[in-house]
């Protein structure tokens, strides 16, 4: 009898381990040879080294990633949404193209199936805060923002993994609106959390048809020819565009670069000279209240 119950226990234990390796590693083993002959695909996978929290994408800051020309990382944030998110991750494996996905809390809380087939499909699952607030984290208290920002963690790795720790397993991070202070950025990168702006948007919050936003995206893209660049999977219109945007890549010449957290220290690019951020403007322009950087 207690061999019986030893080797159940013992068999139990295998089973949490199993678990466990498939939620740590789902995203390597998810990396299979595209069948897709035709695919844009995913030309490398970039280790983006978190220590110090650096904050990146010359939207917001003076760096950016160290991309080459031609070179583009594709991002989406406000997700998961049944309907536009699950349209999304089809486009995306019909050209085996890997993404990052910064999640809400509160939506991954509410649909955890998308969370683990976007980890389960070789992507990226970083943070986006708990609530999303309208007032950005400028409009609270540095403790408000720090509660909804340890919430959008924990909501989201315990979708993903069925657990939360003392921080998140993936350390990225990007501010709703790209509002952050500098309290905030000190917090993360003393926590060793990168922080990711963006180069170029597709302005997908604002209303219109997928046409109207691929040509837009595809005119910013030729400017800027390389970039971490902003989308929304809980937009219809961005589902809709991005089976034309993926192929458009293909067919001008990019390559598409997976970003995954690693140890170590970030050696990004400075913007070069002139450089200003547009975001500071639109946030001065669209909340003149709100507490500056």
């Amino acid at each position: 009898m207690f061999l019986l119950i030893r080797s159940f226990r013992e068999g139990k234990r295998l089973i949490r381990a199993a678990a466990l390796f498939l939620a740590f590693c789902a995203p390597a083993l998810a990396q299979t040879p595209c069948k897709n002959p035709d695919a844009l695909g995913t030309s490398r996978t970039m280790v983006v080294g978190t220590a110090g929290g650096p904050a990146t994408g010359v939207k917001t800051y003076p760096r950016r990633l160290p991309l080459a020309d031609h070179e583009v990382v594709l991002t989406f944030d406000d997700g998961p949404l049944p309907g536009p998110t699950k349209a999304v991750l089809e486009a995306l494996a019909r050209e085996c193209v890997r993404a990052t996905f910064f999640l809400i809390g509160r939506n991954a809380a509410a649909s955890p199936g998308l969370v683990k087939r976007e980890i389960a499909e070789g992507h990226s699952v970083g943070h986006h805060t708990y609530s999303h607030p309208g007032v950005t984290m400028r409009g609270l208290s540095d403790a408000a923002a720090r509660a909804d920002m340890e919430r959008g963690f924990a909501a989201v790795d315990l979708a993903a993994y069925g657990a939360a720790g003392a921080g998140p397993r993936i350390a990225f991070f990007r501010f709703p609106g790209f509002a952050d202070t500098k309290p905030l950025l000190d917090w993360l990168a003393a926590r060793n959390i990168a922080v990711f702006g963006a180069d170029l948007w597709a302005s997908d919050w604002q209303p219109m048809s997928p046409q109207a936003e691929l040509q837009l995206v595809l005119a910013r893209l030729e400017q800027q020819r390389r970039g971490v660049i902003l989308l929304h999977d809980t937009k219809t219109q961005t589902a809709a565009m991005l089976p034309g945007f993926l192929r458009a890549l293909k067919a001008r010449g990019y390559r598409v670069v997976h970003v995954v957290p690693g140890d170590g220290t970030l050696a990004p690019e400075a913007a070069g000279p002139g450089w200003r951020s547009e975001t500071e403007r639109i946030l001065s322009r669209m909340w003149p209240k709100l507490r500056p950087l």
